[in-house]
């Protein structure tokens, strides 16, 4: 599912499609703007964003072997929830077993 596909069925259940987009772009910029100032968002059931240090690290060419320097970032992660986890996990079994 793209950022489209996500509108169109958040408009199913809102109305119209100008408001899902309002929502979906103000809800996505506020997680972003939060995780990016260094907040957590959590959302219950669902998960949590935020943002995380990745320290400096020597790290090594696959190609030709020689090392390389990475220099430390910071990055966004996300932690599913325990319900998220649950419905992802049962989904997973339903579409197993249709295979």
């Amino acid at each position: 599912m793209n950022k489209r596909e996500l509108v169109d069925a958040i408009a199913d259940r809102v109305g119209d499609k100008k408001t899902a987009t309002e929502a979906v772009n103000a809800i996505l910029e506020a997680i972003q703007k939060a995780v990016a100032a260094g907040d957590k968002v959590s959302i219950t059931g669902f998960g949590a964003f935020e943002m995380v240090h990745k320290p400096a690290r020597t790290a090594r060419n696959p190609s030709t072997g020689a090392e390389i320097k990475v220099a430390e970032s910071w990055g966004p992660k996300f932690r599913p929830g325990s319900d998220f986890k649950e419905l992802v996990n049962v989904s997973g079994k339903k579409s197993a077993k249709k295979k």
